[in-house]
């Protein structure tokens, strides 16, 4: 079993009302299947499919675990995809956040034999999970289509917020200020800082954002096709917040559920739609089908990430509007957004 280092986004999941809806969503646009825990495997484990957080069921693509779809167990909790970080000691990782300057809003709790989860947020309010593996490290597929390859936080106050996560995972900065954006990219502790090595990032929020709307994470998934993903999405009840737009590092949207869960979707050059075609020559094309270099699932050697330059305002500006109202609501009720829980290996 791969085991994730500590801070690398290990898991993923999204808070629904309607999980049997959003298993038809996103089975349709990304092809997932899903594994729900069944009597042989209750008996075993005595897992019910079901934590102290959430009731949730497992996505898979291409037989790989790569998400959940968690049940709200409150209506007041948001529509919200939430990432996980990986931690050798999950108690050790909570005290570190405490003294940094966030918060546990859950402290860490054993699911047995899965792990141990706990749910953090940040000095900006950026909420965020914990998993300590046990049985389950997390992603079985990454960095492929159908499955998580980038998140990046998108925060009003860096000068809080990037101290936060270098002094407690051990983040290695580095900013990128294309076409004036200001954005920093996280390397892994030891890792030369920069974009070759970045495992996720920190957006500045700026005007575009309702004055009332928290800091947040924003996850991305690798699409075959950009375009067709967007176009899929409305088709299935969903919106498109950010239409299609070419980077650097591939064509990027911003997407909502049908349900309200925002997420972006990134066809990386060699996966987007298909170029123009060359002028008409007797002579035989050239080689051009070379594949990027990339990782499957293995922490240790993480594969290149969807990193943004110029089109990232783009993204920041749809995340602004795609983030459910009652985000704030929860806040004032004692609950905060969250992710729900890793969901079963089986052994």
């Amino acid at each position: 079993m791969a085991v994730y280092a500590e801070g690398m986004p290990c898991w993923v999941d999204v808070t629904l009302d309607d999980v049997e809806a959003g298993k038809r969503f996103y089975g349709e646009l990304f092809g997932w299947t899903f594994e729900e825990p069944g009597i042989d495997d209750r008996a075993r484990t005595g897992w019910s499919g079901r934590t102290g957080w959430a009731t949730f069921v497992n996505a898979l693509s291409g037989g790989k675990k790569v998400a959940a779809l968690a049940a709200k167990r409150d209506g007041r909790m948001p529509t919200a995809w939430g990432v996980y970080f990986a931690t050798d000691d999950a108690a050790a990782l909570a005290r570190r956040i405490r003294d940094a300057g966030g918060q546990m809003v859950t402290d860490p709790v054993p699911v047995p034999p899965l792990g141990t989860m706990a749910v953090a947020a940040d000095p900006g309010g950026a909420v965020f999970g914990l998993w300590q593996a046990g049985t389950h490290a997390g992603f079985e597929k990454r960095d492929q289509p159908g499955s998580f390859c980038w998140t990046e936080v998108y925060a009003r106050g860096k000068e809080r917020t990037d101290p936060f996560y270098e002094t407690v995972f051990g983040f290695r900065g580095f900013d990128l200020d294309e076409a004036g954006e200001d954005f920093r990219t996280w390397s892994p502790a030891g890792a030369e800082p920069g974009p070759d090595t970045a495992i996720g990032g920190r957006s500045v929020m700026g005007d575009v954002f309702p004055a009332e709307m928290p800091d947040h994470f924003m996850v991305y998934f690798v699409a075959d096709d950009c375009d067709r993903a967007a176009s899929r999405a409305v088709e299935l009840g969903g919106r498109v917040q950010a239409q299609p737009f070419d980077t650097p590092y591939g064509r990027i949207a911003v997407l909502t559920d049908d349900q309200g869960a925002t997420f972006a979707v990134l066809a990386e050059p060699a996966q987007s739609a298909a170029p123009p075609e060359p002028a008409e020559t007797t002579a035989e094309p050239a080689e051009t089908t070379a594949e990027p270099a990339k990782t499957t699932a293995v922490p240790e050697e993480p594969a290149e990430p969807a990193k943004k330059t110029d089109g990232r305002a783009k993204a920041a500006e749809a995340s602004g509007s795609g983030v459910p109202a009652d985000v704030a609501e929860s806040d004032e009720a004692g609950e905060r957004p969250g992710p729900a829980s890793p969901g079963e290996t089986k052994t």
